[in-house]
């Protein structure tokens, strides 16, 4: 098994040097490509029109100047220790919950859906800040993959990746989470303003903390490990018919058929 690790919060995140511990239990054959410095809600950015420094930081480890998914990118295109494309990649383990609108603004969601748009199986793993690393996290991580790998023909369609919540503490039961709400993004701090002619304003880090029965923070909270499966492809409903009747109608009519 070859095993591609990356993740958003930088080279040197100690959530990174858990997860390549729990993966070198796994197999001798492990690589990493993560970012020079901290993304914070970079999401899926890719660094277009500049020039991506890849360097080697340690064996079959590289840091990475562009952004979390650039990191995917060079797995998959850029020829490094034999040229050999990863089985699965790991990301993370983030440094606080990815849960509720983080799933979406994540970095080290976007380095797990970088690679499904590669055919590559793919887990982004997180954890609240400030948790206690232990003699038996390692372990417990690398029983987590090893399931996850032994059973990716059940989970890993085309276009599904995983997130999985950590709780605090490992070992801990696994369950089933739904995507709750928990808006990051949600306040601002106006520094300044000239009327409505110039507005300076700061996002507040943070979040308010809602969660309801059954979503990723609640299963964490009670110190689960909390697995929801994401996918960009193939799983968004049918548009209603009466949708689709309707915008067919304004396509073609003819005149101005706009109102307020």
């Amino acid at each position: 098994m070859r095993i591609l690790l990356s993740n958003d919060d930088g080279i040197d995140a100690p959530g990174l040097a858990l997860l390549a511990s729990a993966a070198r239990l796994l197999s001798p054959d492990v690589r990493i490509i993560a970012p020079v410095r901290k993304w914070t809600a970079a999401s899926h950015q890719l660094s277009f029109d500049r020039t991506i420094d890849l360097v080697r930081v340690g064996e079959r480890t590289y840091s990475c100047t562009g952004a979390p998914a650039d990191c995917i990118v060079a797995a998959m295109m850029v020829p490094l220790d034999g040229g050999q494309r990863p089985d699965v990649v790991l990301s993370g383990v983030n440094d606080d919950r990815n849960v509720g609108e983080d799933t979406i603004y994540s970095g080290t969601l976007a380095v797990a859906r970088e690679a499904t748009f590669w055919g590559i199986p793919a887990v982004g793993f997180s954890r609240p800040r400030g948790s206690p690393v232990e003699e038996q996290d390692a372990p417990c991580l690398a029983r987590l993959i090893g399931a996850l790998w032994e059973m990716r023909r059940s989970w890993a369609l085309e276009g599904h990746y995983l997130s999985i919540n950590l709780p605090r503490r490992l070992p801990a039961t696994a369950v089933e989470a739904k995507t709750g709400r928990d808006k990051i993004a949600s306040e601002v701090d106006v520094v300044s303003r000239d009327g409505d002619a110039l507005v300076s304003f700061r996002i507040r880090r943070g979040r308010p903390g809602t969660s309801s029965p059954g979503d990723e923070a609640s299963a964490v909270a009670a110190g689960r490990i909390a697995v929801v499966r994401h996918a960009w492809f193939g799983a968004a409903a049918p548009l209603p018919a009466e949708v689709l009747a309707r915008l067919s109608s304004a396509g073609t009519a003819d005149g101005d058929s706009l109102s307020s």
